[in-house]
């Protein structure tokens, strides 16, 4: 259903596009912590999120407004994890400390570094490790990340995300900087990596669907996924397009 094509009341779309707020919900609480907060609670947030969106498209722009509703949602639900702070101030430390030992540890071997190697570095047992690591992959990057924290500025950069508008020369020179350093570090992911990465975003596929597809436990492609983001973000700070 196109928003544009279908004349219905704002409670008739939030209830035709219910089940992607709950789908998305979904993905993004496979990465949280167990009871770190409740699914009712971001469902909340997405549909918020969803309101806004059917407030503000434009159906005279190109952009399908799935496209743009999701969007809205996505972010929505970030803002609300965002705010709760759920990760304390010493687990955001321990995650940039484990991106930082994998660029550390690539430096010094010439190569990428296994997981082992990673933990070992940081005196940790492999379980408390992939605690870190998927904590990691809750957010690939956000948009203070890159620099941009003002409302007007982030608004900005969605309507040229989301709708294709132009926006000054310097916003998008270090958007193609970013979107050609994740081009490059994707490529750079091993087979199954990359493999895990595309199955996730492109195909949209839940871990589970993954791991069937694989024949990999859930746990297994959870990792796997950390792994990719924790590399994706290292090439990104490596880069200095993204704060740390």
């Amino acid at each position: 259903m196109e928003l544009a094509e279908n004349h219905l009341s704002r409670n008739q779309i939030i209830s035709e596009y219910l089940p992607y707020v709950k789908g998305i919900v979904f993905r993004i609480a496979s990465h949280l912590p167990s009871n770190a907060v409740e699914i009712d609670d971001l469902i909340s947030a997405g549909i918020i999120g969803l309101i806004g969106a059917i407030e503000g498209y434009d159906p005279s722009r190109s952009n399908k407004f799935l496209t743009y509703a999701v969007f809205r949602i996505k972010g929505a639900v970030m803002s609300e994890l965002r705010s709760r702070d759920f990760l304390s101030r010493a687990c955001r430390s321990k995650v940039r400390e484990l991106e930082n030992t994998y660029l550390y540890l690539e430096q010094k071997l010439g190569r990428k570094a296994t997981d082992e190697e990673a933990a070992m570095e940081l005196g940790l047992d492999l379980d408390e490790f992939y605690q870190i690591s998927k904590m990691s992959s809750i957010s690939f990057v956000s948009l203070e990340d890159i620099g941009y924290t003002s409302k007007k500025e982030k608004e900005k950069i969605m309507n040229y995300l989301v709708n294709g508008d132009k926006g000054d020369a310097l916003t998008l020179t270090r958007l193609k900087e970013i979107e050609t350093v994740i081009a490059k570090a994707i490529d750079e992911l091993p087979a199954k990596v990359k493999l895990v990465v595309s199955l996730y975003y492109w195909d949209e596929l839940t871990m589970r669907e993954i791991g069937e597809v694989l024949d990999l436990t859930e746990s297994r492609v959870s990792q796997i996924h950390s792994q990719a983001i924790i590399h994706l973000r290292g090439r990104l700070k490596k880069a200095g397009v993204v704060e740390d």
